[in-house]
């Protein structure tokens, strides 16, 4: 079956309203609904409320940050969205990033590879309900009195390669974002590399992306929406180096340079065309479908839309939304 997701929350939508979103999503061929944390909800209600109101989506965190929640209370979360699930929930983690850890939490950002492995590796022997103790993540005798016949699987949202390898090697699946459709492949081969090396079969790894689709034919519009977001995520030390490896060092470069010396408005105004097209969808519902398509060749087997509205005013949103979401159903 060939999946097709959406990221949900909606912007300008209550989450009440996402009732009716989620099951016109569903009547429309949708297979997935994958949440984010970033400023807005968390990333488990949303989930929570999706699986309840229908029968038929997968529902996923992309991501829960396992920074900002103790293990056992993140294991806990999990298995209370997954008793709601009947096997229809993914738990996707990930590190996030340092403005958010550390920023917004007052969380030390401190060896994230590490603590995703060995967040993943407590998840794994939690949801079995023995009793697990982790010296890193610093848990000492946690066992779930609570049990459930089926774990949720556990997806790992990775950008380079040790956590690409690991989850390759180590979950059901890899999260990925911010990239255009012929760096999926550099990416992926290293996560089912991994997977082959440990012994599974690399063609059963998922590989989600959430891809940033902008729906206008608006093309001035389009791109001073993604220059904005491109100079905000792009300098950032995680996604900079992110881009480095897959080789836009040089094409970035000038962008960094004026962002270091504090002209954001120079930064934004340098970042280049090629990168613009690259990892972001626009143009008309043809045009956006035929760009999502080039994601799944190249290995992408969830592709899950993040639509990006042009609406200045916020009434306008739902219906857009909406509009947007039946023009890029499932082909």
């Amino acid at each position: 079956m060939k999946r097709w997701g959406l990221t949900f929350p909606l912007d300008g939508i209550s989450l009440p309203a996402h009732k009716e979103i989620l099951q016109e999503a569903e009547q429309l061929g949708y297979t997935d609904a994958w949440t984010m944390e970033v400023d807005g909800v968390d990333a488990f209600v949303p989930a929570a409320l999706g699986l309840s109101w229908t029968t038929e989506l997968r529902i996923g965190t992309a991501i829960a940050n396992v920074f900002i929640r103790g293990p056992a209370s993140l294991a806990q979360t999990a298995a209370g969205v997954n008793e709601v699930a009947g096997g229809r929930f993914v738990l996707g983690i990930g590190a996030s990033s340092p403005a958010i850890v550390e920023n917004w939490n007052g969380i030390e950002f401190e060896k994230p590879y590490t603590r995703v492995r060995e967040t993943l590796a407590f998840l794994r022997e939690a949801f079995t309900g023995e009793r697990v103790s982790s010296e890193t993540l610093g848990v000492r005798g946690f066992r779930m009195r609570r049990r459930f016949a089926d774990a949720p699987p556990v997806f790992v949202a990775a950008l380079q390669e040790k956590m690409l390898t690991l989850a390759g090697s180590a979950s059901e699946g890899v999260i990925i974002n911010w990239l255009a459709p012929y760096d999926v492949p550099k990416v992926v081969s290293v996560a089912k590399d991994a997977a082959k090396e440990a012994g599974r079969d690399p063609e059963a790894l998922e590989v989600v992306c959430r891809i940033f689709v902008i729906p206008t034919e608006d093309e001035n519009v389009a791109r001073f929406i993604a220059r904005r977001s491109i100079a905000g995520y792009f300098t950032t030390p995680v996604y900079g180096s992110f881009h480095r490896w897959l080789g836009r060092g040089e094409a970035l470069l000038p962008m960094q340079e004026a962002w270091d010396a504090g002209d954001r408005q120079k930064a934004t105004e340098l970042v280049p065309d090629e990168v613009i097209d690259g990892v972001f969808v626009m143009g008309s519902p043809q045009a956006c479908l035929d760009q999502i398509e080039e994601y799944c060749k190249n290995g992408v087997t969830v592709p899950v839309l993040n639509f990006i509205q042009t609406a200045q005013d916020p009434k306008g949103l739902a219906a857009l939304h909406l509009k947007t979401m039946k023009e890029l159903a499932r082909p």
